[in-house]
């Protein structure tokens, strides 16, 4: 069996692979592996002529990111240690990947782990996708050290202690492979957008821990399959979100939780009809109606329900919209 294997979903996505990949080739020790969701834009001829020693792994269609990765890593099942699921947007400094394994192989309690993952469209800042490590609220609702809603802090080390957290970024997810897939991986359900969040719920109701490894960061573009003008974007997320709950709690947690998320849902949807239009307000109203379809679907994964959302964070934060848009925190640092 290998150590490890870096693995890039791809779906349309050349001009990525031709920006960001040549850079991650050079600067990483690991094996490289492309799982490619049915491009139909050259991307896997550009592959087949530029990089001929990378392995392939073709799927027909575009699956998304949950079962696009559940399906490319099942052809891969028993031959490594560990897989680094890396966005293809990402840039990386030398040997990234030797310390997130490194740092993995240290903690046998840690499921999953990923590094500090920095801005590559504002230099020096904290990136949305992860930051230096994510945690949810008592609502679902996710935040990081580094970014609190829309927020992004600058890098100025203070983040720099590797942690447990609540969950880890796909941007750069780093996951022990035999843990991977006695989850089931990722709930193909959500498509894209959160999977790893409820991931790392499941895992650490198990028992095990998830981390950030500040020891290493890698650059983050974000926005690369779907932009924030997007209101499918909107959708996922707010559906997803809902999906996550629903499976991972009780059905009386669930319930005592639904209700103050609805009208916080509700009052995001006003909001994104002033700002962003009826497209993005009409996509949380058919989050819900999804969800209210769907729900009953969802739940096919072996998981341990809990009655309340538990954080690692050791004063558990209630809710982080209340404490951003009333309190007026910005900083991860002056919620503790």
């Amino acid at each position: 069996m290998k150590k490890a294997a870096i693995v890039i979903l791809n779906f349309n996505g050349k001009g990525m692979l031709k920006k960001y990949l040549p850079q991650v080739y050079n600067d990483s020790v690991y094996e490289i592996i492309i799982v490619d969701n049915g491009s139909c834009d050259g991307s896997v001829d550009y592959l087949l002529s530029h990089f001929p020693e990378i392995k392939l792994v073709l799927l027909k269609e575009n699956h998304g990111y949950s079962k696009g990765y559940n399906l490319g890593l099942d052809k891969l099942k028993g031959d490594y240690e560990f897989y680094i699921l890396l966005n293809s947007d990402v840039t990386v400094e030398p040997q990234w990947d030797e310390k997130l394994i490194q740092y993995m192989a240290l903690r046998p309690q840690v499921a999953v782990c990923q590094p500090k993952i920095l801005s590559l469209g504002r230099m020096g800042s904290f990136d949305y996708a992860g930051a230096a490590g994510g945690y949810l609220d008592s609502m679902g609702y996710p935040f990081c050290r580094g970014r609190l809603l829309h927020t992004l802090e600058m890098d100025q080390g203070q983040y720099d202690e590797s942690t447990p957290v609540d969950w880890a970024s796909g941007a750069c997810f780093c996951v022990k492979a035999a843990l991977f897939h006695d989850f089931g991986g990722f709930n193909p359900h959500f498509f894209s957008h959160m999977e790893e969040i409820d991931l790392c719920w499941r895992m650490r109701t198990e028992g095990f821990q998830i981390h950030c490894c500040s020891e290493t960061k890698v650059y983050h573009l974000g926005g690369g399959t779907l932009s924030e003008v997007n209101p499918f974007k909107t959708y996922l997320n707010f559906r997803n979100s809902l999906y996550m709950l629903y499976n991972n709690l009780t059905v009386s947690g669930f319930l005592q939780v639904i209700w103050l998320r609805f009208l916080l849902d509700c009052a995001a949807m006003i909001h994104l009809l002033f700002t962003k239009g009826w497209p993005h307000g009409k996509a949380v109203a058919m989050a819900y109606l999804d969800f209210g379809k769907k729900r009953k679907e969802i739940g096919g994964l072996k998981i341990s329900r809990t009655k309340s959302l538990k954080s690692e964070k050791s004063r558990q934060i209630f809710s982080i919209i209340f404490q951003y848009y009333l309190f007026g925190k910005r900083k991860f640092t002056q919620l503790t």
